[in-house]
């Protein structure tokens, strides 16, 4: 007894609906040609290195942030980079505070895997006393109507490191005031 043939389709959208239902279908383009197309799940395993930026990610793991400095200008990066992007000139480790403050942030409400179970969630934009830029992350343990531009923020580490960006967040420091309401 011969299988049953994936149903054909023309439009590329019922094609993609009709895979998620079944796991295959047939696309027939303008010309008549058709095209066999499956759900194929795929796995790599994928071996990086961090090269220059190795210290940031072993540092996470010890509970401490790096950024870097400028030898030439003195330029603070919130983020590490190897050379500074104004003057050219080679950067240096250099560690940063745990503590800073909201410069911006943005509630999420879609996000890669890794952050499925967490969405939607709070990124901001993390300013250093001493840093010229700033620092992305993750802001938890609040909620969206608590976050405010200047709130007060800590650094917290995973416990068992992954040597991911995703290994470092940021929670209301446990001085943060309460957000004042304007008066209208």
């Amino acid at each position: 007894m011969a299988a049953k043939l994936p149903k054909k389709f023309r439009k590329y959208r019922e094609v993609m609906q009709e895979i998620m239902k079944r796991g295959a279908a047939i696309y027939r383009d303008s010309e008549g040609r058709e095209q066999l197309v499956i759900k194929f799940p795929y796995s790599i395993d994928y071996i990086h290195s961090y090269a220059e930026d190795s210290r940031f990610f072993l540092g996470l793991a010890q509970g401490r942030l790096y950024g870097s400095e400028c030898k030439k200008c003195s330029y603070v990066y919130g983020t590490p980079r190897a050379h500074c992007m104004f003057c050219g000139s080679p950067t240096e480790w250099k560690r940063l505070p745990l503590k800073g403050k909201v410069h911006a942030w943005t509630t999420c409400q879609y996000g890669s895997e890794a952050f499925l179970k967490e969405t939607p969630y709070n990124l901001v934009l993390v300013e250093f006393e001493g840093v010229n830029s700033l620092f992305m992350s993750r802001l938890k343990d609040c909620k969206q109507e608590d976050i405010y531009i200047g709130m007060p923020v800590e650094a917290r580490f995973a416990k068992k490191p992954e040597y991911l960006v995703r290994d470092v967040w940021f929670v209301p420091s446990k001085q943060t005031p309460t957000r004042r309401r304007r008066k209208s």
